[in-house]
């Protein structure tokens, strides 16, 4: 298979059940969840809103710097059995700071795991720190600030959580700020919400990137858009199916989106909870809509393109694939 970068991965979203638990044991946290079996019964979901309780709930066992870096460490080393070879991780740290774990704790983690995972995993990376559209924007304000002032090095900043109902105009300011700090942006958009919504990511966030985006394809003129201008979108099909974003997998977008030649790529985004990672996803989508060897290899062209790798860096993998 040809290398791979991964560009929509929450870093809270792969902690597996049962590290869950031992972290939990490790850190006197008490579960509402009787054993594993109990916990993992619970990963069936009705709406995105399903899926955030649980994941927010099991966040609360992620306490020292030594969990955070050994949760991400343990995310590189499964990316790079899936054949990643280069990882942009979201950490969403207002979820950490509001529940009283300070920034320097989350960020030096999870830094410590970035910083050896091209020695430790052949994984190079870097760190978006997304922020929560349903809390108000001079919270996002206040936890970029806590961000740098880490002296932690970013790659860019994010925002997710849920769509429907929180535009995104509010946090313009915070984004023109990361521009100017010579960040690069990200934003969830067009999963949950109507294409508007991505066009809202666009127009007043300034979005390099969009996350999901699966429903742009219901407005043909910003599918040209997005075609004309090679905007890449990060589409996630397991996540995609099991938050009930699309009936079903054959109904995924995934096939019209690579017809209509847009920069689309296959990623993960909470594994731990959809059930699969890169390599999963791949397969999965491979099998439904019958994908080539081809199809794969523009899927992983598409990946490094939409990376923020430098463009030297971007030609030596392309060819390398």
């Amino acid at each position: 298979m040809p290398p791979f970068a991964e560009l929509h991965l929450h870093l809270e979203g792969t902690l597996e059940a049962e590290m869950v638990l031992e972290l939990a044991e490790r850190n006197h946290v008490r579960l509402p969840y009787a054993d594993l079996d109990d916990l993992r019964a619970r990963y069936s979901y009705a709406s995105l809103q399903d899926f955030l309780d649980l994941y927010y709930a099991n966040m609360q066992v992620l306490r020292t710097e030594a969990d955070f870096a050994e949760l991400t460490d343990a995310y590189l080393a499964r990316a790079a059995a899936a054949g990643v070879v280069r990882a942009e991780v979201f950490c969403d740290l207002q979820a950490h700071t509001a529940r009283g774990v300070p920034a320097p704790v989350v960020l030096a983690g999870v830094t410590d795991a970035l910083s050896r995972s091209e020695a430790d995993h052949g994984v190079s990376s870097g760190l978006i720190v997304t922020f929560l559209r349903h809390l108000p924007a001079a919270d996002a304000e206040r936890a970029y600030a806590e961000a740098l002032a880490t002296g932690v090095e970013l790659l860019g900043i994010g925002l997710c959580s849920s769509e429907v109902g929180f535009p995104a105009a509010p946090f313009a300011d915070l984004y023109a700020r990361a521009r100017a700090d010579g960040l690069r942006t990200v934003a969830h958009a067009g999963e949950e919400g109507d294409a508007s919504y991505v066009r809202e990511a666009l127009d007043q966030l300034g979005a390099e990137r969009i996350d999901h985006g699966i429903n742009a394809m219901r407005d043909p003129s910003l599918v040209q858009h997005l075609a004309e201008r090679q905007i890449p979108l990060t589409v996630c099909p397991l996540s995609n199916v099991r938050l009930k974003a699309v009936p079903s997998l054959a109904e995924h977008p995934l096939p019209a989106m690579l017809d209509a030649g847009l920069l689309v790529c296959v990623n993960s985004d909470d594994p731990a909870y959809f059930g699969g990672y890169l390599d999963d996803n791949l397969a999965v989508v491979r099998d439904a809509f019958g994908l080539t060897e081809d199809h794969l290899a523009t899927l992983a062209a598409n990946s490094i393109k939409a990376s923020f790798l430098p463009e030297s860096e971007k030609a030596r993998m392309l060819s390398a694939g």
